[in-house]
């Protein structure tokens, strides 16, 4: 499948190329598994030379696209680690100045979507997790590094008990540049009880499949962070990079 290069163009030839060949992967003309065809051959096919095709590539494996297993030349195509999705989007934020408001709102949306999805499905081993996790929060309220650490487990097991990957997908990111500003209102307020309590209650709608309280009981906490914010005389309307200095 030759490229076809008008003289109008505006992008890169590479571009194009790699553009091309994710189109490929997400058609599933190549699996995530499969090994790429050489240089030479992916190069006569698109009609460009190798080094253009080696930025394709280049540009691929920096979006998880394709990967190379250590100590090996061949590359693969591949799936994109969350991780990475979730380091773009957070500098994403970061550069575009997101504010903590606009922020909240968002896991507003987003972590009441995940209780209620974990109380439809409740999986008892997971449950079983977050009964732990809600141990060892009532052994840690006095410490406000491990407080948030917990409260970071506690969110993350909840978005697995909902089974949702677009929703944990979504969240991953914001969840990520939410807890420097976190840090910041449990270190200056004494929240931990609050906490603990927003967190039973959480669990206790889980076990119970009760999928409205579970979702009410995740909007109030969210929301009690927002207000603890407030309560912190820190400004909420500070963009997320000054947030990670607070």
């Amino acid at each position: 499948m030759l490229l076809e290069l008008g003289s109008d163009r505006t992008e890169p030839t590479y571009e194009l190329v790699a553009r091309a060949i994710e189109k490929q992967i997400l058609d599933g003309e190549i699996a995530p598994g499969d090994i790429l065809p050489s240089e030479a051959a992916f190069a006569a096919q698109f009609g460009v030379n190798r080094s253009t095709l080696r930025e394709a590539l280049r540009a691929l494996e920096q979006n998880g696209l394709v990967s190379r297993e250590p100590g090996r030349k061949k590359l693969r195509a591949s799936a994109p680690r969350a991780a990475d999705l979730s380091r773009r989007f957070a500098s994403a934020m970061i550069i575009q100045q997101v504010s903590l408001e606009e922020l909240s709102e968002a896991m507003r949306a987003l972590e009441p979507a995940s209780a209620a999805g974990a109380a439809m499905r409740r999986d008892s081993d997971v449950v079983a997790e977050l009964e732990d996790n809600l141990v060892r929060t009532r052994q840690a309220l006095t410490d406000s590094a491990s407080l948030v650490a917990l409260d970071i487990e506690f969110h993350d097991l909840v978005a697995k008990a909902a089974k949702n990957r677009a929703i944990d997908l979504a969240r991953q990111p914001l969840s990520g540049s939410f807890y420097p500003a976190f840090y910041s209102v449990m270190s200056r307020l004494n929240a931990g009880e609050r906490l603990l309590a927003a967190h039973e209650n959480i669990v206790a709608a889980i076990r119970a499949n009760d999928v409205s309280t579970a979702r009410s009981w995740m909007e109030r906490h969210i929301e009690d962070f927002r207000r603890g914010y407030e309560l912190a005389n820190l400004n909420i309307m500070d963009p997320v990079s000054l947030l990670k200095d607070s």
